[in-house]
């Protein structure tokens, strides 16, 4: 019997960029096909009610947009 384990998602970085614009991406939509989408805060915003439908797994990291010291 041979079984083989999943690796747990890692995190997005800034060379992951978005599918559909090419930003960074925030979000990781893996798909039970073995594909993953990346996605863009705005994009993932857009899209995430109807992505997190299709996804077996979601890595959602949107909240490191909150973190970023403003520019005043």
């Amino acid at each position: 019997m041979v079984t083989t384990a999943v690796a747990p998602s890692t995190s997005l970085t800034a060379e992951d960029r978005c599918d559909r614009c090419g930003a960074q991406a925030y979000l990781r939509v893996e798909l039970a096909s073995g594909l993953d989408l990346l996605f863009c805060a705005h994009h993932a915003r857009e899209h995430g009610t109807k992505l997190r439908e299709v996804a077996t797994t979601v890595v959602d990291e949107t909240h490191k947009l909150s973190g970023m010291p403003s520019a005043d």
